[in-house]
């Protein structure tokens, strides 16, 4: 693929520093490797890296994640359209980098001939931490237990530091899945991620070991004032030394050092807080686990506009709504 229009859209978005991460190039790159096709579409005042994942009979689903960047998406939408029409998409997906209470996008969208979806791609509910305090503060802010443990991990000598040992993370990833029974991403595809986005200065692996042996890992992105933790890893070994939580703080750490003003720890389950908060104790199915994890951060939980659809062929567009209740039902 020329990497001219990669070069046009990187000096498009670099006018907007707090364009999301998954509409930089790279995470467009990085799809590209693993079975979508990007294409990179702008005016002057607006743009989307768009997502084409190839259909049976030569048909597509197109898909914005946290896109569009800018402000004039009405100019934008006719040459989208086109691409997509071009493409024989099925519908267009669009994730805007919106929260729920954040109405503005939501009405752009509708206006535009948007439906609300009932299908999101990424995670809608996450908790967010406001890393603009001092750091004593922002441990003041978390619960007593994770604040405990991030101090235990420094006393029971785990190391934090920087590393490019994916080697190590994949390793641990591939425990993660099969002990936490959720899904994970080829060892092909954190390596490739690393490797676009860590010269950019956007990534950074971290890896807890004691005495050399490693025990956790942690794959952090930042941009502009904007971090995020995607991935996460640890072994079944010396987990009593907390190396999970002495990890997370270094990441935060990190993001903040940068310059970054939030963190956000990506992904729980999609309820609103109130039921989080009765049921997290009791529950460990799905993300519940997770979410008992990254609540004791002090974060603040959020939820994201969701996902709006496009239709271009309505009869293609039902089969797809039906195979999508038909996995959840399952």
């Amino acid at each position: 693929m020329s990497t001219e229009p990669i070069d046009d859209w990187n000096q498009f978005v670099s006018q907007y520093p707090d364009a999301h991460l998954l509409q930089q190039a790279a995470w467009g790159q990085l799809k590209a490797d693993f079975g979508w096709q990007p294409e990179y579409i702008h005016t002057a005042n607006s743009g989307a890296l768009v997502l084409f994942k190839p259909l049976p009979l030569g048909f597509s689903l197109a898909y914005i994640p946290k896109g569009p960047v800018g402000a004039d998406w009405d100019a934008l939408w006719p040459a989208v359209d086109a691409r997509c029409r071009a493409r024989r998409a099925v519908f267009l997906k669009v994730e805007p980098d919106a929260w729920e209470d954040e109405s503005a996008s939501c009405r752009q969208l509708e206006a535009s001939g948007f439906r609300k979806s009932g299908h999101d791609l990424q995670p809608p509910r996450t908790v967010v931490v406001d890393l603009t305090p001092e750091e004593e503060t922002i441990l003041a802010n978390m619960k007593q237990k994770t604040r405990y443990n991030i101090r235990l991990s420094g006393r029971k000598e785990v190391e934090v530091a920087a590393s490019s040992d994916l080697e190590a993370f994949n390793a641990m990833m591939a425990v993660t899945g099969e002990r936490d029974e959720f899904g994970v991403h080829t060892s092909a595809y954190y390596r490739r991620a690393y490797e676009l986005f860590h010269p950019l200065g956007m990534c950074e692996l971290f890896i807890a070991s004691y005495q050399g042996a490693p025990l956790a890992g942690l794959m952090a992105f930042a941009v502009g004032k904007r971090a995020w933790y995607l991935y996460g890893a640890s072994n079944n070994q010396e987990r009593n030394r907390m190396p999970a939580y002495g990890i997370q703080w270094a990441a935060m750490q990190w993001a903040k050092a940068r310059g970054c003003t939030e963190y956000d720890l990506w992904g729980v389950p999609d309820y609103d807080e109130d039921i989080l908060e009765a049921q997290f104790s009791d529950r460990s199915d799905g993300l519940w686990g997770v979410y008992r994890f990254k609540r004791g951060f002090g974060g603040q939980v959020r939820r994201a506009a969701g996902a709006f659809d496009k239709v271009y062929r309505p009869l293609l567009y039902r089969g797809y709504q039906m195979v999508i209740v038909r996995r959840t039902a399952g």
